[in-house]
C-alpha cells in the first residue's frame, strides 16, 4: 500500500490514526498541498481530485478519508472501528460525518486560500469564519454526545471509532486556531483522551516527517 498524505490535512490526519490503530504501515508519499503538488500532472493522474488523502493498494486506490478508513475497516478488521450493533454502528457515521461533511469542508485550506485571494479576505477575518463554523458544528456535536448520555472515553464506548478518528483532528485544528472551546468539555475530554493512545499521538502533524520542523 502507499498512503499520499500532508502532515496539516485533517483528513490525512484521519488516515494516520486509523493505519495506526490497524497497525499497518504503507509507504508514505507527501504532497505539499502549499506549493500546490497537488495539482500537478503526476498527481492529478493519481488522484483526480488532487486532494489528500489517496490510498493505493497495489492497482486499486481510493480517495476521500471516510472511504479509505471504511475500506481497511473491511480488509483488516482487527481492531474494528465500527461498532457491531446497527444503530450503534449508524449513530458513529452520523458522528464522522457531522465532521467530515459539515465542519471540515468550511474550513479546509482551499477554502481559507479562496477567501484571502481573490475574495482579499484579511487573516483575522479568515480566522474568525474559521472558529464560526467550528462552533456551529461543535454545538451540535457537543448535544448529540450529552444526550446519548456519553461518558466513556470516547465517543462511544471504551474503545476509538471512525468518530474518534475524525473528532480528534477537528479540535486539534480548532487548538491550532485558538477556537473558544470552553463550551465543549465532552468533546476536549475526548481528545485529550484519545492523545494518550500511541496510535493517536504518532499521528499528529508535529510528529509527521513532511512537517518543515523535521527538516
Amino acid at each position: 500500500m502507499i498512503a499520499y498524505e500532508y502532515f496539516r490535512s485533517s483528513a490525512a490526519y484521519r488516515l494516520r490514526i486509523a493505519l495506526n490503530l490497524k497497525q499497518l504501515n504503507p509507504e508514505r508519499r507527501y504532497i505539499h498541498l502549499l506549493t500546490g503538488a497537488q495539482r500537478t500532472p503526476d498527481y492529478l493522474a493519481i488522484n483526480p481530485q488532487g486532494l489528500v488523502p489517496f490510498l493505493a493498494d497495489g492497482e486499486f486506490g481510493l480517495s476521500q478519508s471516510l472511504a479509505i478508513i471504511e475500506y481497511l475497516d473491511e480488509t483488516h478488521p482487527e481492531p474494528p472501528l465500527l461498532p457491531a450493533a446497527p444503530r450503534d454502528r449508524a449513530w458513529v457515521r452520523s458522528v464522522a460525518l457531522l465532521i467530515a461533511c459539515d465542519i471540515h469542508p468550511l474550513n479546509n485550506l482551499r477554502v481559507l486560500n479562496y477567501l484571502a485571494d481573490p475574495l482579499q479576505q484579511s487573516e483575522d477575518t479568515r480566522n474568525r469564519w474559521y472558529c464560526h463554523w467550528i462552533h456551529e458544528g461543535f454545538v451540535a456535536l457537543e448535544k448529540m454526545l450529552v444526550q446519548r448520555k456519553v461518558q466513556s472515553p470516547f465517543c462511544l464506548g471504551e474503545t476509538p471509532t471512525l468518530a474518534d478518528i475524525c473528532l480528534v483532528p477537528q479540535v486539534a485544528n480548532a487548538l491550532r486556531f485558538k477556537c473558544p472551546l470552553e463550551d465543549f468539555p465532552t468533546l476536549v475530554g475526548i481528545y485529550h483522551h484519545a492523545q494518550k493512545l500511541p496510535a493517536f499521538d504518532a499521528a499528529q502533524p508535529s510528529r509527521q516527517p513532511d512537517c518543515p520542523s523535521k527538516a
